[in-house]
């Protein structure tokens, strides 16, 4: 399975874990991914992935 949004392509970014002595070690930083039912324009239903941000603007503009 995929961890990127199929509207945005928004996907894992890579960053670091600082601890208090300030030493470093390499984590990733997942998207916040939802899977919703999307009706399409000829009356079918699909299921994608998409993130929390594309949610709420579906929801805002629909």
């Amino acid at each position: 399975m995929s961890r990127r949004c199929a509207i945005s392509g928004k996907g894992p970014m890579v960053g670091n874990n600082v601890s208090h002595a300030k030493n470093r070690k390499k984590r990733r930083f997942l998207p916040n991914l939802r899977t919703v039912r999307v009706t399409l324009e000829d009356g079918t239903t699909q299921r994608i992935k998409i993130s929390a941000k594309e949610l709420r603007t579906l929801k805002k503009h629909s």
